[in-house]
């Protein structure tokens, strides 16, 4: 019988918001603890983190701020927009992007193999941004229920990542998602209209999403 990891309540976390140590990234794990309200989040050389941070940061859809160069970029249409086409190629770039402050990446080899069986198993999906047939920006998540949970995204064109969140964003909208996830603070995603909630808030927001039937398989635009 295969090895269940049981996670603490995540109310119980540490002042730094880590919940748990050790345990695996198969598809139960990881579906067990987003539906918590944890992620995982590790370096190479450490056992496997789980966080629930208080407060978290969320962006929801229809309180996403477009600035005009954003949306004049869009409207010139000069980026082809896909979903779930190449998932294993933006998480390879998001492992790649060097980041401000951040030595190596987290997205390591196990991470992503998870990941990509997430991606299989029709919960994880990528929003891609392609300049002339060339994968430029895009990110990756989970989906539960009318949830997603942002993990990581990549641009190697000025607002190619923006574009990719934008599709997301519009996607959610149609899709009548609750909320979207970003996890931890970054001053980034609060000039697109993210904003923090208490933990309490966000368990409670996530427990009515996960009310809902998941949107399982390949999505398309």
């Amino acid at each position: 019988m295969p090895f269940e990891f049981q996670f603490p309540d995540p109310r119980l976390a540490d002042s730094d918001g880590l919940v748990a140590a050790g345990g695996d990234l198969s598809i139960q794990s990881l579906v067990t603890a987003y539906s918590q309200g944890i992620f995982p989040w590790y370096n190479k050389n450490s056992p496997i983190l789980w966080w629930s941070p208080d407060p978290r940061l969320v962006l929801f859809p229809s309180r996403f701020k477009v600035s005009a160069s954003l949306h004049q970029r869009i409207r010139k249409s000069q980026f082809a927009l896909r979903t779930d086409h190449d998932f294993a190629g933006v998480i390879r770039q998001c492992a790649r992007i060097r980041r401000k402050g951040q030595i190596g990446t987290w997205i390591t080899d196990e991470v992503s193999e998870a990941y990509q069986e997430l991606h299989k198993a029709g919960l994880a999906h990528s929003f891609e941004t392609y300049y002339e047939g060339v994968l430029v920006g895009g990110l990756y998540g989970v989906c539960l229920g009318r949830a997603f949970f942002g993990e990581s995204m990549f641009h190697r064109m000025t607002d190619a990542s923006k574009i990719a969140l934008h599709a997301l964003v519009t996607w959610s909208v149609q899709h009548e998602f609750h909320f979207i996830d970003a996890q931890q603070s970054t001053n980034h995603m609060k000039s697109l209209g993210a904003e923090e909630v208490s933990r309490d808030r966000f368990l409670d927001m996530l427990t009515e999403a996960l009310n809902y039937p998941t949107l399982k398989g390949k999505w398309r635009l």
